[in-house]
């Protein structure tokens, strides 16, 4: 006896759903809505019907943003990522620009540096506490299709475009700057004069101290994916947006580090770079992630292999017996 096959869920074309959720919207149900895009959009998954789904998830997520609901905008442009890998769709220039209406909806609001008077500390607050669910929302939504992009599509590291918006977003709506992340996503990115721009940004408004720290993070960065090319135009770069703005450009011993790192590595000398390892020490240590970074460079660039500090503490062992 053979078995019939399941038959696809009746549901009316997605145009017919997505123009009722707007209505429900437009009246001011934006939560009623919600729950009514997931169950609807599942439906449409379950049926096989994924481009719908996706039409339905985007339209959504697109309109929950532009009524200002961060929170359910940014859960249905998940869910929106979700489908993309349900239906282990690739990455191509049309997706990433529909994930990119997506992340221009997003808002951009500028966080208050300080205040006045004692009654504006619960409106600062409320600033801070609505900055970071922004942040963590938009992150939370790109981070999710970084991963898509990652698997489905040419560049291991995720789509370029995708690391360039993350970023972006970081830079210009974290309450609390790190730029270890603005940069990680950057030297993943496609934008170097825009990354060039943001450090120089940075420059003039971080504390003394700062500055060098971040240019050298953001070429160390560069260097210990083995991208020299990258790392050099970054460093032209900030030199003539800097020379351009009547800038000051930092001086210090890790500047010095660094351009002098550069020259190496473009002259392959292994001998030079351990005598520059040696020498900037101290330049190196004012910042634990840079020891990581320049014995990534030494693997990528002279194929020294990382030193294994359990080998080396059995081998102190065997000398004392």
């Amino acid at each position: 006896m053979s078995r019939k096959k399941p038959r696809r869920a009746n549901l009316p074309p997605v145009q017919e759903n997505i123009n009722k959720l707007e209505k429900v919207i437009s009246d001011g149900n934006s939560y009623g809505a919600q729950q009514m895009y997931k169950s609807i959009s599942t439906r449409y998954v379950s049926a096989q019907r994924c481009a719908e789904a996706l039409d339905l998830l985007h339209s959504g997520a697109c309109l929950q943003l532009m009524h200002g609901e961060v929170t359910c905008g940014s859960e249905l442009a998940v869910m929106f990522v979700d489908a993309l890998v349900k239906g282990k769709i690739p990455c191509d220039p049309e997706i990433v620009d529909r994930i990119r209406k997506i992340y221009k909806l997003f808002p951009q609001i500028p966080v208050p540096s300080n205040f006045a008077v004692e009654d504006d500390v619960q409106e600062l607050t409320e600033a801070l506490g609505a900055a970071k669910t922004r942040l963590q929302s938009c992150y939370s939504f790109l981070k999710a299709a970084i991963k898509w992009s990652a698997e489905f599509g040419a560049d291991k590291n995720g789509d370029p475009q995708l690391h360039t918006m993350l970023a972006e977003y970081i830079y210009s709506e974290s309450p609390e700057m790190d730029m270890a992340k603005v940069s990680y996503h950057f030297v993943r990115g496609n934008n170097l004069k825009k990354f060039a721009t943001t450090l120089v940004n940075f420059m003039s408004k971080c504390y003394p101290g700062e500055d060098d720290i971040a240019i050298a993070q953001a070429i160390l960065m560069y260097l210990s994916m083995g991208n020299l090319q990258d790392a050099s135009s970054l460093m032209e770069e900030l030199k003539k947006q800097v020379q351009a703005q009547e800038l000051e450009f930092p001086v210090s011993d890790l500047i010095q580090f660094i351009n002098l790192l550069l020259l190496t590595l473009e002259k392959e000398t292994l001998p030079l770079f351990n005598a520059l390892r040696v020498k900037y020490k101290p330049s190196i240590d004012r910042e634990p992630a840079f020891n990581e970074l320049v014995c990534d460079i030494a693997e990528k660039f002279y194929g020294v292999q990382r030193r294994n500090p359990f080998q080396d503490m059995f081998g102190d062992m065997l000398k004392m017996m």
